[in-house]
């Protein structure tokens, strides 16, 4: 019995799996996979389900790059594709020659914008290898409606309008402008002066007589054609009007990207040059194209996703007979006029002070934080790059040793004295000293104990009497702000460090290195007491250094620097009472005698009816103590205190902080 019910149920297993075999292949079931492989790009995978007699006609390799190269010429996303599959009671209608259709719709997103079509898919039963399979009867509309045999696939672009970068008032730092454009026309030019001629405007436009060959010989070149050499500024009149005077020479004024401050805002603004293969590969599906320019520096390139706009694009078909069928069309949208901050007034005149320095300044308006100058020196001219730039100028720029393609601004220093007016509000805030107290220092150095070894910290006056924390400010004494470091403790000036924005990137428009306390921790008393007067590991960017002085000016409130302006823009505060009210007095009152006492080491800074407050500082960047050659760079910080909308911080590398102070001076002399 049991071997009967074992025998039946063997032959029922046998049964199923038979009649599953010999179930016809469903054409639906077909189709839904030929659009499934087709939105997920699987080419090879859909030329396998074509019918014979279209392999017969498009190889396999022709069909796979064609689907690939149209599709990412019109770069094609979310790709959908949808067809009602018939319900169970409906029979598929299939014809006497083994075929039937489907209708589907395909959508799409391309670079000049949707498509949405609805078109209709033959499938045909065939035999394949003794199996019934149901195969696509495939045709160029299948890849993009109205594409036929002999049809090509089309797509015009229209560029934006770069949006402008301008000052706080309107005026233009980055501007769409005009250059002129000299070149040769060659049927202008007589037989037999053609090599002087071309001697001559090699020599003037310093290049050679073989690249001016080499472009007036190019295969697309006629007699009559204008043939561009070089493109040079509409400010050098005199030059473009001398070489127009040579024989075949002719001009004419392009659209280009023009920059009128040149030097005194190269590093802020930066620069656009024609895209490189490099950054095609990077920005691929970003709808760039190898004649677009790119922001490649400053704020050129940091806003570059708002200042470029939109592409225009239109996707269309053109027949065998020049007809056009267009799929898809977009406008461009030009891109944004961005208002930032900066008053170019103070750029230029901070610029002016510095460009035969090596240095750095970035100025404040101190009670909204806005950012109303970054000054980089030495500089260049970003419409040289615009141009095109020579290698002979390419070279002159990148081995100069004073660099001036570094971005100083940018990054961090040694505050040296300019931080002392930090230390002295954690100071005040943690009771560890009043302004009363006063510290009796004997002679020029001074060491806490034996366990420094021979280390001492140097002050640069003995004003002969114990110093309060006035007196401190008026001679920078560096044992005053060392020893008060000391009382703060580590843990306790580290804490009160991250107030100020310290172990915070800064919250800016613009990158910027981070300002640092120092390298592993406050970990020995000589880091923690150098840290007191700025030096040590201690890092500052010059507009952390600017914007930390806020809190002297906002009853104690670290504001947040702006770069950018709005039309909603109000004061944004960083870190809310940093310091208390009264602390931020006694602070800007010391500051303020640091120029008006004659003893102060900002004297220089003093104008009659503008009164000023400042902190002088010059950092040591010495390998040693006993090391005499190190270089030091100066800095000083001032704002004016009666009508306080300016207040600047300035580094000059190699230079005492003297020479600083009557920079700063002109420059507040210029703006008031």
């Amino acid at each position: 019995m049991n071997r009967i019910v074992k025998v039946v149920s063997v032959l029922g297993i046998l049964l199923i799996f038979l009649t599953a075999c010999s179930e016809e292949p469903k054409p639906e079931v077909a189709f839904k996979e030929y659009l499934s492989n087709w939105e997920e790009r699987n080419y090879e995978e859909m030329y396998d389900q074509l019918a014979t007699e279209v392999k017969n006609e498009v190889n396999k390799q022709d069909y796979v790059e064609r689907y690939t190269k149209i599709y990412s010429d019109i770069e094609v996303d979310n790709l959908k594709l949808t067809f009602e599959l018939p319900n169970e009671e409906e029979e598929v209608q299939i014809d006497e020659d083994g075929r039937t259709s489907f209708t589907y719709s395909v959508a799409m997103d391309t670079i000049a914008g949707p498509i949405e079509d609805e078109q209709q898919a033959t499938i045909i039963k065939e035999k394949v290898d003794d199996e019934s399979q149901w195969r696509i009867e495939w045709e160029p509309t299948m890849i993009l409606p109205e594409l036929g045999e002999g049809d090509e696939v089309k797509l015009s672009t229209s560029a934006p309008t770069r949006g402008e970068i301008l000052d706080r008032n309107g005026q233009g730092l980055a501007v769409n402008g005009q250059i002129v454009e000299l070149g040769l026309v060659p049927e202008k030019i007589s037989e037999e002066n053609k090599q002087e001629v071309l001697e001559e405007v090699a020599t003037r436009l310093n290049t050679s007589v073989e690249s001016l060959e080499n472009k007036l010989n190019a295969s697309w070149v006629r007699p009559h054609y204008f043939v561009p050499i070089t493109r040079v500024s509409k400010d050098e009149e005199e030059f473009v009007r001398s070489v127009a005077e040579i024989e075949g020479v002719e001009l004419q004024e392009v659209n280009s990207r023009v920059y009128p401050y040149k030097e005194a805002a190269a590093n802020l603004i930066g620069y656009v040059a024609g895209i490189t293969a490099e950054d095609l590969e990077k920005l691929e599906g970003k709808g760039y194209s190898s004649t677009d320019m790119l922001g490649k520096k400053g704020l050129e390139m940091v806003l570059e996703d708002r200042l470029r706009g939109e592409l225009g694009a239109r996707l269309y078909i053109e027949k065998a007979n020049k007809d056009e069928v267009t799929l898809a069309e977009t406008k461009p949208v030009n891109g944004e006029n961005i208002k930032v901050a900066i008053d170019i007034d103070i750029q230029t005149s901070l610029y002016e002070q510095l460009k035969e320095e090596a240095g750095a300044a970035s100025a404040i308006h101190p009670l909204t934080g806005e950012t109303l100058a970054l000054v980089t020196s030495p500089s260049f001219d970003p419409n040289d790059f615009v141009l095109g730039i020579s290698t002979e100028k390419w070279e002159e720029l990148s081995t100069d040793p004073l660099n001036p393609l570094l971005n100083r601004v940018g990054y961090t220093y040694a505050p040296g004295s300019t931080f002392k007016p930090i230390t002295a509000a954690i100071g005040l805030e943690n009771e560890v000293i009043t302004p009363e107290q006063t510290m009796d220092i004997q002679g020029l150095t001074w060491s806490k104990d034996e366990s420094w070894g021979g280390y001492k910290i140097r002050r640069v006056s003995d004003p002969g009497k114990p110093v309060n924390l006035r007196d401190a400010f008026i001679y920078s004494d560096n044992i005053y702000f060392a020893r008060t470091a000391l009382e703060i403790g580590s843990e306790t000036l580290v804490a009160e460090l991250k107030e100020f924005g310290f172990g915070e990137t800064l919250p800016f428009e613009y990158p910027f290195y981070d300002s640092k306390i120092s390298n592993e921790g406050l970990s020995n008393d000589i880091l923690l007491a150098d840290t007191g007067y700025g030096q040590g590991e201690l890092q500052m960017s010059p507009l952390h250094l600017a914007i930390s002085y806020t809190p002297f000016l906002n009853e104690g409130d670290l504001l947040k620097p702006r770069l950018l302006l709005d039309e909603e823009g109000s004061v944004e505060v960083w870190h809310e009472d940093v310091i208390s009210p009264e602390t931020a007095t006694i602070i800007i009152n010391d500051l303020i005698d640091v120029i008006e006492d004659p003893n102060g080491t900002g004297k220089a800074a003093k104008i009659n009816g503008l009164p000023l407050a400042g902190k002088t500082g010059t950092a040591e960047l010495k390998g040693s103590q006993t090391e005499k050659d190190g270089k030091e760079n100066g800095l000083f910080v001032a704002v004016n205190t009666e009508d306080p909308r300016l207040l600047i911080a300035m580094l000059i590398e190699n230079k005492s902080s003297k020479d600083v102070v009557l920079k700063v001076r002109t420059v507040f002399e210029e703006m008031f």
